[in-house]
């Protein structure tokens, strides 16, 4: 058996630009390397392509973010050509579109392939299901949750024998509200015109319908603190009709002035501390919900929709609140309770959230169960 520095494993997904699963994949580049293995990554050139080498791995540009069958085969080509010039030990896939080339490649060259299964993919009809399966391939299947873990077995009949539960993690040194200097806190107040002593909310995701803006605005319309601030912080990834159209609910609604859109933020730990409510209204479930922890971890109050991966990432009235799918009544209702308690209760509450992340979602606990499953493969 040799040692780790004898291995190479490669991550691939189809663009290296800002998100959850790109997110994880430059934790793991940095787990990799830290093993003394080699750690590369292919995927179409993004925002994350520094944060990678920074980590330690090595970036390979190919052009995986395509669904095209012809394509498909190119990139199984590329993939092999990659494998074996870097002697590759292990793939990991953590998309669809690359996992079926992924697949191709690796059983061409007879290595292991690992997949992680990080979302809950709507099935319309038997071909998205077969189009979805790809990723319940593995020889090893990460689950991001007990809910999507549910949902390999059910929809994939994935055993024990190769599914694994391996939650997303946060760094707690990172995300750890003692850690954030003012000046940090300052500038983006000064740049997202915050109202001193207004409360302030927070919406964090990326600008699509199903996580739950316009929810959040008619909620906004509905609270008591009338004076309460929406911070919606996500890039539009060129959805130009949709931001359209949450203007124009919030002109209805007579709330636009209480509004910033603020885009991608590139520090998110320092945006958490500004807000005194963080909230996730996505109206489908949502696969783990790296928000919430996020949040939980700058002790900031939480509300989530119940359903999906948030009814394990928050305990009720503990670390935080769940709302009922779609309801701006109750969610509204959820908010002004929050903004109603005292500051010892706030602070009772974000300290037990703080706990519960620390305990069950941490970073180095994902990157052990992953690093777990590359070693039941690799020995």
């Amino acid at each position: 058996m040799g040692s780790a520095r004898d291995y190479a494993v490669l991550q691939v997904l189809p663009r290296l630009e800002t998100g959850g699963v790109e997110q994880v994949v430059v934790e793991l580049t940095e787990a990799v390397a830290r093993t003394g293995a080699r750690a590369l990554v292919a995927a179409a050139p993004g925002r994350l392509v520094t944060q990678v080498e920074r980590a330690g791995g090595h970036f390979r540009a190919l052009p995986l973010d395509t669904r095209n069958p012809l394509s498909r085969r190119a990139n199984t080509s590329r993939l092999i050509k990659l494998i074996k010039a870097e002697r590759i030990s292990l793939i990991h896939a953590h998309s669809r579109a690359p996992a079926f080339a992924a697949r191709e490649a690796a059983a061409a060259c007879g290595i292991p392939f690992v997949t992680t299964y990080h979302g809950a993919y709507s099935e319309s009809g038997k071909l998205k299901r077969a189009y979805n399966s790809v990723m319940a391939s593995g020889q090893r299947v990460l689950a991001v949750s007990e809910y999507i873990a549910g949902l390999v077995r059910e929809r994939h009949d994935v055993g024990p024998d190769r599914l694994r539960v391996v939650p997303g993690g946060v760094d707690p040194a990172r995300f750890d509200p003692e850690a954030i200097h003012e000046t940090r806190m300052i500038r983006f107040a000064q740049e997202w015109r915050l109202i001193d002593g207004a409360p302030t909310i927070m919406l964090p995701a990326r600008l699509t319908a199903w996580k739950g803006q316009g929810v959040m605005i008619d909620a906004l319309a509905k609270l008591r603190h009338r004076d309460a601030l929406l911070l919606l912080v996500g890039g539009a990834q060129g959805r130009t009709d949709y931001v359209r159209s949450l203007w124009q609910a919030a002109d209805r609604a007579g709330v636009a002035h209480r509004i910033r859109m603020i885009g991608d933020c590139t520090d998110m730990p320092a945006a958490y501390k500004l807000a005194d409510v963080v909230v996730n209204a996505s109206t489908d479930p949502e696969a783990f919900g790296r928000t919430i922890v996020e949040a939980q971890a700058m002790r900031r109050l939480v509300i989530a929709t119940d359903h999906g991966a948030a009814r394990e990432t928050i305990r009720e009235g503990e670390t935080g609140w769940r709302t009922k799918p779609g309801d701006a009544e109750d969610l509204a209702a959820t908010i002004d309770r929050a903004l109603d308690m005292d500051i010892p209760a706030r602070m009772a509450m974000g300290a037990a959230a703080r706990d519960f992340v620390a305990t069950h979602y941490s970073i180095a606990a994902m990157q052990a169960g992953n690093l777990a499953a590359y070693h039941e493969l690799l020995g």
